[in-house]
């Protein structure tokens, strides 16, 4: 018997609707002729509780830290352990075992880890599915690989998550067991991912709270050239009172310069004219769908990875959605036109794009030497009902289904002019853009440049009609929203101060992954460190609390990016699991030793915040613990 073991019962139901052999359903598994199809739910096994590895560390003791386990031990979930016994029953019946995880890596360490844990020894063969249409199941049927390929995929998973447990548990039993010591009757959790970006949010929320404004003067002047008018704005020579960004903070100046500007003659100094081509935006990654939704719509990290969920589970819409490329493989640029127009069929928006796109176009979004494990995501062409899909599950549908088609669009061809004027010895700049061709610009309702300037000729003469001083203030930086902070978590590398880290970051995936990054700011929220105040992201008194007590490296987004890179690389084969565990946790003892509950206890006091509820006991402790004990409960960060 081969077994396939799906990550999850609607890939399971996929795999086996594209066997040949009608399906034959039993518990927990479905049977096609030699062939059994079963699954998991998600993560059936979890990092063992400390007390697994020593009885003695079921209670919460400065003393025991760090917690290190000699040899890692998994222990089944609570509700997972009568699909694992099933999956036991049939994995000592299967001669051959297929792999069908998910195709990145927690998906590669969710389905081997079950098998490893129940001891199979036999051949194991890797089944890779993005897509649960019948055709391309079939095809990656008939695309089967060893699952050996996988095993640095693998390594870096079961690095990933070791490190998670060791970091998560040892840092929040050692700052709940201080804040015992400060006060604090709750549990202070520290996560590697969780942690850094509640550092984003508490920083940002601190610099518009210490934000004090200040007004500055911009001038502008209305010019008389040659074949037309246009508006120019002064720029100040170094010698004005500016701030770091150039803006003039004295308005004397401006006044008395724009006294003098009128009737006053001049000429055009610099002219700078080009063409410009913007290609189409590439398909999206999770990440980036995110965004533009939440910015469009007002929907969360978690409602978008919802919505895609079912997009691709229940209605097999779009292609497999948490991934982190915005590349398509070459040989679906063949496929586009058929998918796109299945996709098309029921939405009359949907109809007016594919009535405009020209299939013999060629975008760079089709490369595969961008594509890993996963692709960009796109629609699999079959019709939607979108009877069937709420609102919002159409609206994500459609943004999908839209970035794909622009690849068949044109580029956007603007004419872009930046003058520079002389009048009184002082220069004002004025720029404009004229849409040459609009190509994919109607698919996406984007904000309006620069109107455009009248025809210009180097060294022209102009004259000044009329001056005016506005009177602006600065403006404090915006609240994180869902949009921003995962677009700060794609981009971390310009949250970083250092210029070599922040290089080393660049390439790199930044905070958490595709598929965790709405759960991260979920959890937040319910540990009560963040709040929603309509759109923003505010933290609590809680949470600006907790990050002024930490050090400033467990806040910071530095190392855990770093984690990211050195897990990259062991997937790659160009690291090795074990040095990167090894220094882990010479970085542990180090942040262990700078638990301070005077620290702690002033944080506390002092800090400042949006109100919000704390995070919630998982048990109820004695009110007197000492440094050596303690009853507090243990959590998951």
């Amino acid at each position: 018997m081969r077994l396939i073991i799906a990550e999850k019962p609607s890939l399971a139901r996929a795999i086996a609707e594209a066997l040949p052999v009608s399906p034959k359903r039993q518990e927990g598994a479905i049977v096609c002729g030699d062939t059994t199809v079963t699954w998991c739910l998600g993560h059936l096994l979890e990092q063992a509780p400390p007390e697994a590895y020593d009885p003695a560390d079921k209670q919460w003791r400065l003393d025991r830290l760090p917690i290190v386990p000699g040899t890692w031990k998994l222990a089944p979930r609570t509700k997972a352990r009568g699909q694992l016994a099933v999956i036991r029953k049939l994995i000592k019946q299967a001669k051959e075992v297929v792999h069908a995880g998910d195709p990145d890596r927690e998906g590669q360490l969710l389905v081997q880890e079950v098998i490893e844990h129940l001891k199979y020894r036999g051949p194991v063969m890797r089944l890779l599915i993005s897509d649960l249409n019948r055709p391309a199941v079939s095809r990656a049927l008939a695309k089967l690989r060893s699952n050996q390929e996988f095993q640095p995929l693998f390594q870096a998973a079961q690095a990933r998550s070791r490190a998670d447990w060791l970091y998560g548990i040892n840092l929040t039993r050692a700052w709940t067991l201080t804040g015992r010591q400060a006060g604090f009757d709750g549990v202070l959790s520290v996560g590697r991912v969780q942690t850094p970006v509640l550092g984003l949010i508490v920083r940002r929320d601190n610099a518009i709270r210490d934000f004090r404004p200040h007004p500055f003067y911009p001038l502008w002047v209305d010019l008389q050239v040659e074949k037309g008018q246009l508006r120019a704005w002064w720029a100040p020579k170094e010698i004005q009172p500016l701030d770091d960004q150039g803006r003039l903070i004295d308005r004397t100046p401006a006044d008395v310069l724009a006294a003098q500007l009128p009737g006053a003659a001049g000429q055009l100094t610099k002219l700078d004219q080009q063409e410009k081509r913007q290609p189409p935006p590439l398909p999206y990654s999770l990440s980036a769908l995110q965004v533009d939704a939440a910015r469009r719509f007002g929907l969360s990290a978690q409602m978008v990875l919802d919505i895609c969920q079912r997009l691709y589970e229940q209605h097999k819409l779009i292609t497999y959605p948490r991934s982190d490329c915005r590349y398509l493989p070459e040989e679906h640029l063949a496929l586009a036109q058929r998918s796109l127009t299945g996709a098309c069929q029921n939405d009359d928006t949907l109809s007016q794009w594919l009535n405009g796109a020209d299939f013999s176009l060629r975008s760079k979004a089709w490369n595969d030497k961008q594509v890993g494990a996963h692709h960009a995501l796109a629609p699999t062409g079959k019709p939607a009902d979108f009877s069937q899909l709420s609102a919002t599950e159409g609206h994500v549908f459609r943004l999908v289904v839209r970035n794909v088609m622009a690849q068949f669009y044109g580029p956007l061809r603007t004419f872009e002019v930046k003058a520079e004027f002389t009048l009184l010895n002082e220069a004002f700049r004025a720029r404009g853009q004229s849409i040459l061709d609009p190509g994919w610009k109607p698919l996406f309702t984007t904000k309006e440049e620069a109107p455009p300037l009248p025809p210009l000729t180097q060294n022209e003469r102009c004259k000044a009609l009329g001056a005016g001083v506005e009177e602006k203030e600065t403006r404090p930086p915006e609240p994180f929203t869902d949009a921003s902070l995962i677009k700060a978590m794609m981009n971390i590398g310009r949250y970083v101060d250092d210029p070599n880290v922040r290089k080393t970051l660049r390439d790199t995936d930044g905070l958490g992954t595709e598929a965790t990054r709405a759960g991260i700011i979920e959890t937040l929220v319910q540990r009560g460190y963040l709040v929603r105040k309509q759109k923003a992201l505010r933290a609590t008194k809680l949470g600006s609390a907790l990050i002024a007590a930490l050090p400033s490296a467990v806040s910071t987004p530095e190392r855990t990016a770093l984690w990211e890179q050195r897990l990259r690389a062991i997937s790659e084969q160009q690291d090795d699991a074990e040095a990167f565990q090894h220094a882990l946790l010479d970085d542990l003892r180090a942040l262990l030793n700078q638990s301070d509950a005077n620290k702690l206890r002033q944080s506390l006091q002092t800090a400042q915040g949006a109100a919000g509820s704390p995070a919630k006991r998982t048990s109820k402790p004695k009110r007197r613990y000492t440094k050596r004990k303690s009853t507090v409960g243990p959590t998951k960060s």
